[in-house]
């Protein structure tokens, strides 16, 4: 460890900086002796001794035969510390990432940025489709929209769903404002406060949190650089009881991982035993070549048990939110009931751009552009990244995830980054108990910025020391 005063000093610094930022959060129990002095390089005696000064000074509260938990803020604080109080850190939490995307920091200052950069994601094909639906729609605009959403573009999503083996009818098709509300109109019709649900560890931040908000117990499934841990989930089905499933399938975020066909049937018998709701996360199949093989939950079980989730929003730009959700007819209009409740419809103008650019070829040919761009920078931006000494979880065959070991806590890593003006995806952010992590996710495409690349080179060497 690095810093002013003894190891414990250090210690007790370090977590209580990760206090400030959340990524220790009221109630969260602390990681064990054991664990925090291997992964602080430290001995036990070092951990106790900065433990239980945290116990003095209110921020940590220790419970006989359970470990240390963080204090309320309230609790914590004394008159006397709260007159000392510094300025107030953002803290990095599971919407800090999503936050600071819509910021207004540059895409190429940003390797954490989860879309696009501006010259790949379609902006030409939306402002066509702008001026084509403005051109001919005329007064159908200002009628309501249905909350099922635009029927010619659930056809053409039935369509689409036939491509990859799922077959479905406009009735199984619901629109939504990305899969974030998809996720979110799933969560508060199945889900009440303390079920348990298992999630991917790592997995996107904003799903984590829409989750959390919702008050269920996140149980966390291992990922190894083959995929998920099958053995793991069986045994997690029977000991948490959990009533649902969520994984992203296809180029995993963060890992850019794809499911194996073997995995997928494993996944499902569990779920059959243990009658789970499975909700699978395929928003980037767009961006897989129809030549790479991969495996789909939906696929295999035709929307019986498995609740599929799509998007257009990561190919195009961000600001066309258009996802949808396929499932049983009874589910997708459960669903659909509990969409007109909550925000009556999705907006039809974005759904017509889409589905303009579905029927005239263009996002076709859009996802072909974008495919042969990430597939010239792939190879490179690893080979940069690697020299940096970042070394890659796996390396990925398509998309725009890489998952990278960068040795340092990337929580600090990217509090630096923000103060110089960059915007980087600390791995705590995918965890579901934001667990502290050297690992961080980057952009391929957002990552191509030398100045970018000299501060996250310059500031690797002075953490590592």
């Amino acid at each position: 460890m690095s810093g002013q005063g003894t190891l414990v000093d250090q210690l007790v610094q370090w977590a209580e900086l990760r206090m400030s930022q959340q990524v220790f959060r009221p109630g969260m129990r602390m990681p064990s002796v054991r664990q925090l002095a291997t992964e602080r390089g430290v001995s036990r005696f070092t951990v106790v001794e900065a433990y239980e000064r945290l116990v003095a000074r209110g921020r940590l509260q220790a419970r006989r035969g359970a470990g240390f938990f963080v204090r309320e803020p309230e609790q914590a604080a004394s008159p006397k510390r709260a007159r000392a109080t510094p300025a107030r850190v953002q803290p990095i939490d599971m919407g800090w990432l999503v936050r600071n995307m819509q910021s207004g920091i540059a895409a190429d200052k940003a390797p954490g940025f989860g879309y696009l950069p501006p010259d790949l994601c379609g902006g030409e094909l939306i402002k066509g489709g702008l001026r084509s639906v403005a051109a001919t729609a005329g007064l159908q605009l200002s009628h309501a929209a249905l909350a099922q959403g635009y029927a010619p573009l659930r056809e053409q999503i039935v369509r689409r769903l036939a491509e990859l083996e799922i077959s479905a009818s406009p009735a199984q098709i619901l629109t939504t404002s990305g899969a974030t509300q998809a996720v979110d109109l799933i969560a508060r019709k199945f889900l009440r406060p303390g079920d348990s649900v298992i999630v991917g560890n790592p997995a996107w931040s904003a799903q984590l949190g829409t989750l959390s908000m919702m008050g269920v117990n996140l149980v966390s499934l291992p990922y190894t650089p083959q995929g998920p841990d099958v053995a793991a989930l069986a045994e997690l089905a029977a000991s948490c009881q959990p009533k649902m499933l969520l994984l992203n399938t296809v180029l995993h975020n963060p890992t850019g991982l794809l499911l194996t066909p073997a995995a997928a049937y494993q996944i499902l018998r569990v779920a059959e035993a243990h009658d789970l709701i499975v909700v699978e996360d395929d928003i980037y199949a767009d961006f897989l070549p129809s030549g790479i093989p991969t495996a789909r939950l939906a696929s295999l079980d035709q929307l019986k048990r498995v609740i599929y989730l799509g998007s257009f929003s990561k190919m195009l730009v961000p600001n066309v939110r258009v996802g949808y959700l396929a499932a049983s007819a009874e589910i997708a209009e459960t669903l659909g009931n509990q969409k007109l409740l909550t925000s009556l419809a999705t907006p039809e103008i974005n759904e017509r751009i889409v589905h303009r650019a579905l029927t005239e070829g263009s996002y076709r040919k859009h996802c072909q552009r974008v495919h042969a761009a990430l597939d010239e920078l792939r190879e490179p931006t690893f080979a940069r990244l690697e020299s940096l000494g970042l070394t890659p979880y796996c390396r990925p065959q398509a998309g725009f995830h890489g998952w990278f070991d960068t040795g340092v806590d990337t929580i600090a890593l990217a509090a630096l980054a923000l103060e110089a003006g960059y915007l980087l995806a600390p791995g705590a952010l995918f965890s579901p108990q934001q667990s502290p992590s050297t690992f961080m996710r980057m952009n391929i495409a957002t990552s191509q910025n030398p100045a970018v690349l000299k501060w996250l080179e310059t500031t690797l060497n002075q953490l590592r020391r």
